[in-house]
């Protein structure tokens, strides 16, 4: 019996020892040998089932992944976003004291350049658009006039600087634009 044991497991189907062959029907031995083909049909079928779980739950943990991804590069601007507004009442407070060299003016500048940093560190620079030329995509108009020393469409101040690189754009600079003659 223990040849039978290994023909089974090599796929082989054990031939019938000539004492079986004597007691079995040829019918039951033709039903026998249809539920071993059965068996194996099912088997194969159960494997590729594995197979696909196998892959799915691949994919499942790739999606994830990517996700997860997506979803820290839109917390992280959505962090950096929420210090612009800071950062703009720092530059505004630094405009009206000029070149007062208190304590407390030096203070609120190193306390921007900080802040510049931390959102340079988070991917968001600060951008500097001034004489460049007008792109909207990158910037937002709020004013045009008319300059002849400069070229139409260029830029010639930023009311509001834009923070951001070329492929992730934290927020336009708002400028104001030459405009033609």
């Amino acid at each position: 019996m223990a040849a039978d044991d290994d023909d089974q497991r090599n796929g082989l189907e054990p031939e019938p020892a000539a004492s079986d062959a004597q007691i079995l029907s040829p019918v039951l031995l033709d039903e026998l040998r249809a539920e071993v083909s059965d068996l194996r049909t099912r088997v194969a079928d159960l494997e590729d089932r594995w197979r696909r779980a196998l892959a799915d739950a691949d994919n499942l943990r790739k999606r994830a992944a990517r996700e997860s991804a997506v979803q820290r590069e839109d917390e992280r601007a959505r962090v950096a976003a929420e210090w612009l507004p800071v950062l703009d009442n720092l530059d505004l407070a630094l405009e009206h004291v000029g070149d007062d060299p208190s304590p407390v003016v030096e203070g609120v500048r190193a306390v921007r350049e900080q802040a510049l940093g931390v959102l340079a560190r988070l991917g968001f620079p600060r951008r500097s658009d001034e004489g460049a030329a007008f792109d909207p995509s990158r910037h937002e108009a709020v004013a045009v006039l008319p300059s002849p020393e400069a070229p139409a469409g260029t830029i010639l101040r930023v009311v509001r600087p834009g923070y951001g690189t070329e492929e992730r754009l934290l927020r336009p600079a708002a400028v104001v634009v030459a405009k033609g003659e």
